[in-house]
């Protein structure tokens, strides 16, 4: 069995923090391990019956995003090691199952029963099995931390330009096109409609310039975050409505990457659909400049 280097974390959003353990497992390859990334299937506060924060990415994409990084994936359900002491979580999950030589951790991450032990426990315990522990310092921004939390409410607040500074690259989201009732097509501007899953950030609702991917190629586009003030919505809930100037295929039923860019404007009503064409025309222009 090849040895492994494991890093360790939620990874929520993959930010520039993640990067740096991430960063330290892909180098690793130098000394013959293959880099891992240990995930759980959902996310621990869920599994103690407790409400989790809204995640910045869905579990599919994280996992596409690791690999397309340069790690494998392991995957464990929570309830297996919520309970473990630290020293069996060593001993147990990352020596003899993991065969790990190598574990890259952030200076903050906790593990064992009631998240009683740091990374300083991680290095103590993993030092007897000569398991070398490589933990990675804050990274910051504005004198403060860049975290899960703090992008999380740069997104619902509409500073996605900050938010995209600390991710490292821009917020994106990859759902499937759900059909709509065709209103924007009938006005010129057909659009990609995609709803928000339970449990996932939702941005400030508004106007965005985006950017989405079409069969492997980023095309220019306009996203509108929101409900449908003008034009009442079939169903309830906040609706992504992607449109990509000079595009007119049909990607129903597909799985569809969109990144927002910046924020054009607040999400508002108007009094007809001629006022609502005329904006979204302006909004498009906004955009692609």
């Amino acid at each position: 069995m090849q040895k492994k280097a494991v890093a360790l974390g939620n990874f929520d959003g993959l930010h520039i923090g993640h990067k740096e353990v991430i960063k330290n497992a892909l180098s690793c390859k130098n000394d013959g391990l293959l880099p891992y990334a240990l995930l759980f299937g959902e996310h621990p506060l869920s599994v103690i019956g407790q409400t989790p924060p809204r995640v910045l990415m869905t579990h599919d994409l994280k996992i596409e995003r690791l690999r397309a990084i340069g790690l494998s994936v392991v995957e464990f359900r929570f309830g297996e090691v919520m309970n473990m002491a630290p020293e069996t979580f060593v001993a147990d999950i990352l020596n003899q199952r993991l065969h790990a030589a190598a574990v890259c951790c952030g200076y903050n991450y906790r593990f064992g029963k009631g998240a009683a032990a740091g990374s300083g426990d991680l290095q103590r315990l993993c030092s007897r099995y000569g398991i070398r522990t490589l933990v990675s310092g804050e990274v910051a921004l504005g004198g403060e931390a860049v975290s899960s939390t703090r992008i999380r409410r740069l997104i619902e607040r509409g500073e996605i330009e900050k938010a995209n500074t600390m991710l490292g690259r821009p917020f994106s989201y990859k759902l499937t096109v759900i059909r709509g009732d065709q209103r924007g097509r009938t006005m010129s501007f057909p659009t990609l409609n995609q709803r928000f899953p339970d449990g996932m950030t939702v941005p400030l609702r508004g106007v965005y310039a985006s950017a989405t991917r079409v069969d492997g190629v980023w095309k220019k586009s306009v996203t509108n975050i929101g409900v449908r003030p003008t034009v009442a919505a079939a169903e309830p809930g906040v609706l992504s409505e992607t449109h990509i100037p000079g595009f007119d295929g049909s990607l129903y039923g597909k799985a569809v990457e969109v990144e927002l860019l910046r924020y054009i404007r607040e999400e508002r009503r108007f009094g007809s659909l001629d006022e609502l064409k005329a904006q979204m025309r302006a909004d498009t222009l906004n955009a692609l400049r």
